[in-house]
């Protein structure tokens, strides 16, 4: 990460992760893999950039990965160390170099400035930067 005048970006989140998922170790590695419902609760300021999204709509939430290392660039992929150690950006660890989480989701309720969705693995209080509709197979009907 050198390099002349690297540019520096400022992100603001638009919401927070509430969900029982206390720390990292009690989160699967995947949403699909047993991960409990949450809410995402929107800063009031962006409440009406929810218009339009409805239960049942797969989203896909970018996450500021707050608590995991940025110096990181080989794990062993899914923790497993019995498989080699490759790049992360060969993998979905969170600790990378910017700890952006992507999560495909399932929209299962909106009250207020909330959303609960299914299927995420986030932790409690992680930062929530971007929410993105799923695109359907024929991109030429958007």
């Amino acid at each position: 990460m050198s390099g002349p005048q690297q540019p520096q970006f400022e992100l603001t989140p638009v919401a927070m992760v509430q969900s029982p998922l206390a720390d990292l170790d009690s989160a699967p590695n995947q949403g699909d893999e047993g991960a409990p419902p949450a809410w995402i609760v929107f800063e009031r300021g962006v409440i009406g950039a929810l218009d339009g999204i409805r239960p049942g709509d797969e989203v896909i939430l970018l996450t500021w990965l707050d608590r995991v290392s940025r110096d990181v660039l080989r794990v062993h992929p899914r923790g497993d160390e019995s498989r080699p150690r490759q790049g992360v950006f060969s993998t979905r660890s969170p600790a990378r170099p910017n700890p952006i989480g992507l999560h495909r989701v399932k929209v299962d309720a909106l009250d207020g400035s909330r959303m609960r969705v299914l299927g995420l693995e986030a932790i409690d209080g992680t930062p929530v930067l971007d929410v993105k509709p799923v695109l359907s197979a024929d991109i030429g009907e958007r």
